[in-house]
Order: C-alpha cells, then structure tokens, then sequence
C-alpha cells in the first residue's frame, strides 16, 4: 500500500472513529483497523502485521488477496455483475454441475448467505413433504448448542435462547432435544415431523463434531421414518475438515445439505445442496433470490473450486490440523490449569479454556495472533486452508508463551 493511501485510511479512522452511524451490535476492538491482506497475514493502518487464524470465521478460505480469486473475480467484473435469475447465468450453472460432480447432490440453489442457505433447506424439507402428499409433516427437529443463523426461521431452528432472545416469540414449526441424545430424538417424531436439522460440526455452541454413531443413527431413523435429513456445513464445509464436506468423513450423505462462509473465500454467496427426490419438487414459484447465484458470486465461487479440488489441498488440511492439533494437545496436558481438551476436525479445531476464553483471545490478539472464541468457554482455530508450516509453527509459538505465561 502506498503512503497516500496509508494516510488516507489514518484519516478516516480519525474523523470517523466512534462508528455512530452503526447499530451498536457489534463491538469490534476500537483501537484496530486493518486495511489489506496477504495470504494468512493481515496489515492494519499503523503498520503492524497479524496472523489470521480466524478467516473471517472460516470464510477467507485461502486468505487474503489469493491471485487466482482477484483473476477470477476481476475477470467477470469487466463482463457482467448482475443479470437475476430470469435469465440464465453461465457461471452459476457450471458452478452447480461442478457441485454436482463432487458431491451426494443432483440439485443446487445460490443464496447470498449461510442463513438463506438454512432458510432455503427448510423450505425444501417442508415443499418435498407436501409433494409428496404429506403437508402435515411440517416440523424440523433440532438440537441444542445449534447455530443455524439469524434470520427469525434460523434462530428457530436453532433453539439456542441466546440467539432467540424475543426475536421468534412461537416456535414456527421447530422441536429441539439435546445434541447426542438419540433417545430423547426418537421420542420427539411425532406424525407431523418433516426432517432432522443438525451442524456435522457444531460452531457456535463449541467445536463439537458428530460421531459415526449419531449420524448412522440419524441416517436410519429418517430412512425408517420417511424424513429428511439436513446437515448444516455453512461453517464446516468446502475443505475446512479435509474434505470437500464434512459428512464425507463418515461415510454417510444426506438429503440436503447448506453450505456457504468458505464457499465464496470472501466473496457472499450460500448454497442449498439437494438430492434429486427433493430438487424436483422445488419448481417454479416455490423459492427464489434476487442476488443468489449471480455472476460475480459465482465465478468466485468456481476460483475456490479450483482450489479445494486441487489435487494436495484436502490433503494439506488434515496434516495441517494435525499439527495444530498435537501442538494445543501438548499444550493441554502441560498447562492443564490454563487449557483443557481440544476438539474438532481439519482446520476448525476448539480448545477447551479454564480460564476466561475472551482474555486468552485478546491476549493472544496483543501478540498479534488472530482467533474467535466458541460456546463451552472455548477458542476456536480457522486457519486458511492453504495456511504454510511457518505461519502453523509460529500461531503454535505464540499461544504457547501466552498459556505458559497464565500458568506461571
């Protein structure tokens, strides 16, 4: 960046520094901006580097500035930006059949985000119910410590009061039981359940994968039943486990799936993945999005494909999040006063706080490491998925002396 340009970023943030004109929603670090990236570093207005192990909440799913999503990106900016689905768009298509091709999914919808990806599921859960001459199959059951979104359906799909607040005063139309009991599951089916919403990996409510158990189970149980299952992947998906998606590492699919966050490396867009019993139904009039799927959205979309589906890549995350993983195990048993167990899969890995989880994480911030926080009092690591050994050496080097320093 140049020193015009720095100064003009250290201006803004002068005349403009108590964000009035924002809702008060969100309380970023009013002391620290950032202006541009590069791969896993980020660089604020003052100079100063960072290391981004938080990706936007696994959304850079390549960093910062990668060259094949600027190519890809400004390429189609110099042709089309929007046209809407009322006509077709050449990139969305090619984008679904590469979908397709790589996953359990005949059919996909482009949203903008992961909520209206979750919004869109529901709605194929209720519309396949009702096509096939069952429209009083319309409830979803969910589980606890859920994170599906915030619009009023996802946040009731959720459950999570946290997040309900006084924002979905009924239930519209979603039951909950507790995650992992499948007792309490089956007796919860009632005449008028439609399908089974759940995160392969659970974000929000603590870095909590499902077990092959429970998900063989889940696959059962809605066979048996006539259900639909719905895995949400928005957070979990498109490589961040080391696979394409996360389920695959259970050998088990289901019959919707929601993806976005990574699938856009930064760029919004969502996708409701169906298999083809569900995607027929959802024709004309049934559902829609004035921006889903636009050309812009797309062909980055299709950039990160490239990526993912690189041969290595998926490779290069497992042994990535290995070598996180042993490092924060290492640490957990050496500072069991500060960290406890560690959880996840791939590059999204939760470690387990006995102290505070916001003061480690701003520690940690102090010194120039990046990382979220997690329900149960956790950090949370979301690395970029091509993150190098340097930047994994170094992020393990910093929590390390910042733990040892709490233990002391």
């Amino acid at each position: 960046m140049t020193q015009a340009a720095k100064q003009t970023y250290s201006n803004a943030r002068k005349e403009f520094n108590n964000r009035d004109a924002l809702w008060p929603n969100y309380s970023p670090p009013q002391d620290l901006i950032f202006t541009h990236g590069c791969g896993t570093e980020l660089y604020t207005d003052s100079g100063e580097t960072y290391l981004d192990f938080l990706s936007g909440i696994a959304v850079t799913a390549f960093g910062h500035a990668h060259p094949h999503l600027i190519k890809a990106l400004s390429k189609q900016s110099e042709k089309i930006w929007h046209l809407s689905n009322v006509f077709r768009i050449p990139e969305a298509e090619k984008l679904a059949q590469r979908l397709a091709e790589n996953t359990f999914a005949d059919r996909i919808f482009f949203a903008n985000s992961g909520t209206e990806a979750i919004e869109a599921s529901i709605k194929a859960v209720r519309g396949y119910q009702a096509a096939i001459g069952k429209p009083e199959r319309h409830r979803l059951i969910g589980f606890s410590d859920s994170f599906h979104g915030r619009t009023i359906a996802a946040v009731a799909a959720s459950g999570n009061p946290g997040y309900v607040q006084n924002f979905a005063p009924t239930d519209h139309g979603f039951d909950h039981v507790p995650w992992g009991d499948m007792g309490a599951l089956d007796g919860a089916i009632t005449d008028h359940t439609a399908g089974i919403i759940i995160e392969t990996v659970q974000g929000e409510g603590g870095i909590r994968p499902l077990t092959p158990v429970i998900l063989k189970h889940l696959r059962e149980l809605c066979d048996a039943r006539g259900l639909l299952l719905v895995l949400d992947e928005v957070q979990c998906g498109v490589g961040r486990t080391g696979k394409l998606f996360a389920h695959e590492n259970f050998g088990i699919e289901p019959d919707v799936l929601a993806s976005a966050k990574g699938l856009g490396g930064g760029f919004p867009i969502g996708a409701c993945l169906v298999s083809e019993k569900v995607g027929q139904h959802m024709v004309v009039g049934t559902h829609g999005s004035t921006f889903g799927g636009n050309p812009l959205a797309a062909a980055v979309g299709n950039a990160v494909l490239d990526l993912v589906l690189e041969p290595g890549l998926l490779e290069l995350v497992q042994k990535q999040g290995e070598t996180l993983r042993k490092g924060m195990e290492k640490m957990a048993a050496d500072y069991p006063s500060v960290l406890s167990k560690v959880t996840g899969m791939g590059l999204m890995i939760g470690v387990k706080c006995e102290v505070p989880n916001v003061e480690l994480m701003k520690e940690l911030r102090d010194n120039k490491l990046l990382v979220g926080r997690s329900g149960d009092n956790m950090i949370r690591l979301l690395p970029p998925l091509n993150v190098s050994d340097k930047h994994v050496e170094l992020a393990l080097a910093i929590i390390a002396e910042a733990v040892a320093g709490r233990a002391s």
